[in-house]
């Protein structure tokens, strides 16, 4: 163990755990919007009710992240010192943004959203929902404008030793950023969709006996939510092309290793279906497609890829062998950016063909569904899906910057705090895991005594359980 080692699991430890709940809860409030839109636009009760039940799933999901947030934050300060002051000023406007305008719009939203059911008007209630995607929208913007910069630094001037803005809007205009956005923002939305679509498949699995009521909104929920996965994992395959073709010239030693290709290939580059890498010399050894790779890359069948062992060479000549005093090893993570591509591709795959195949076989009566107790499972199952989705999405983007936090700039063994210690870093880390793992508990726990209800019964509860305003003349 030592200092770099430690601090990089902590942030990895960090960001991860925050992550599960960033997307979860962007995607939750979208969909949630959606069925409040669909009760303004019809007046039906249910897409109500589905609202208001739903509505908790997400409240939950927003609260844990806030958490998982500050924590996130306060070991930037612990373990990261140098790098939050070479990074100061370009991160103070996009995080200033952030807390002060779109944290603030969701925050406010929020609760005029929980507590004006039926003391607004319809519309104005539905204003608040979208006003809370708004918030959550942007600010995901703001955060990965600053990752953006880290992968691809622009508009900003070497001072004294530090990066400074030069330009603002040249952040904004990032191209890093519109691929990096578009498919985080859409990966989100994709797993607002799948969780809820999941947790409707256990309501009815776990439920014997359900209302009418009960079992039309659940099904309401789950035709709703395969739609959206439909839609949002066909979206986040085109921007995942998108964003990797980018990559071709932008970081080829990311794409490189995402795609197994150790030297050079010819203009009709292979792509390797499945692989290993030797972690000491960096081969890649597998299954491979003739041809796939070019398409894949170019969308043409003729097209060069080049491989990890002269995309190194490249990066030595131009950042040199050594960084202060320290030997440099331009390669990443082969096997784990291998893989986690894959998965991620994989899952995408997956949900857009078992959203296919739950319209196909619930088109034409709400009776079909329950006829069908496997493909209930399979959505419930997938409930979890987008958590290994996301988390293996960020291993490719994070990893595959190494040794870099701030691409060509700053590497990560200069963004270390210079007084932290083996001891505090081990420390903050079993801290750190143990609040993570109960939050966890706690959140899992909270979800699954939320889901002992039901819809309709919940809503009725909610209306009969109306807090009396004690000063009022029917209270004394």
């Amino acid at each position: 163990m030592n200092i770099v080692s430690l601090a990089r699991f902590q942030f990895a430890m960090t960001t991860i755990f925050h992550f599960f709940f960033v997307p979860f809860s962007i995607g939750t409030i979208f969909v949630v919007a959606i069925m409040e839109s669909m009760y303004v636009h019809t007046g039906k009760a249910e897409y109500k009710k589905m609202t208001k039940f739903w509505g908790n799933v997400f409240l939950l999901s927003f609260a844990v992240g806030i958490v998982t947030g500050l924590i996130q934050e306060f070991q930037f300060g612990m373990n990261w010192s140098d790098y939050s002051r070479f990074m100061g000023d370009i991160f103070g406007a996009p995080l200033a943004f952030e807390a002060l305008l779109s944290f603030f719009i969701e925050s406010t939203f929020i609760g005029l959203w929980m507590f004006t059911w039926n003391k607004v008007g319809k519309k104005l209630h539905l204003l608040f929902a979208w006003l809370v995607v708004f918030g959550t929208l942007t600010s995901a913007l703001w955060i990965l404008t600053a990752n953006a910069f880290m992968q691809h630094p622009v508009g900003f001037a070497l001072r004294n030793g530090r990066a400074e803005m030069a330009d603002f809007w040249a952040l904004l205009r990032n191209p890093q950023l519109i691929y990096e956005y578009g498919h985080v923002v859409i990966g989100a939305l994709l797993t607002g969709a799948t969780i809820l679509t999941g947790l409707a498949a256990f309501q009815l699995l776990k439920k014997r006996k359900l209302s009418d009521t009960n079992k039309k909104i659940y099904h309401k929920t789950m035709r709703l939510g395969m739609v959206l996965m439909l839609i949002f994992s066909l979206g986040e395959v085109c921007f995942g092309d998108f964003q990797m073709r980018y990559l071709i010239n932008e970081q080829p030693m990311k794409f490189a290793a995402a795609e197994g290709v150790t030297h050079t290939t010819g203009e009709r580059a292979p792509w390797m279906v499945v692989g290993y890498s030797n972690p000491k010399t960096h081969d890649v050894k597998g299954i491979e497609i003739p041809d796939v790779l070019s398409i894949l890359s170019y969308h043409k069948t003729t097209g060069s890829v080049k491989g990890m062992k002269e995309v190194n060479q490249e990066l030595e000549k131009k950042y040199g062998t050594h960084i202060d005093g320290r030997k440099m090893d331009y390669y990443v993570p082969v096997n784990t950016l291998f893989w986690s591509f894959r998965i991620m591709c994989g899952f995408a795959a997956l949900l857009f063909l078992m959203s296919i195949v739950g319209l196909i076989m619930t088109r034409k009566k709400k009776e079909t569904l329950y006829q069908h107790r496997w493909l209930m499972w399979i959505f419930a199952i997938l409930t979890f899906s987008p958590f290994i989705v996301n988390t293996a999405g960020w291993l490719i983007t994070e990893l595959g910057r190494d040794p870099w936090t701030v691409y060509g700039l700053f590497t990560i063994a200069q963004s270390v705090s210079p007084k932290v210690s083996v001891a505090s870093l081990l420390t903050s880390n079993i801290i750190y895991f143990c609040l993570f793992t109960i939050l966890a508990i706690v959140m899992i726990a909270l979800v699954v005594r939320f889901l002992h209800n039901d819809p309709d019964e919940y809503d009725k509860a909610q209306e009969a359980s109306k807090v009396v305003d004690p000063f009022s003349k029917g209270a004394i």
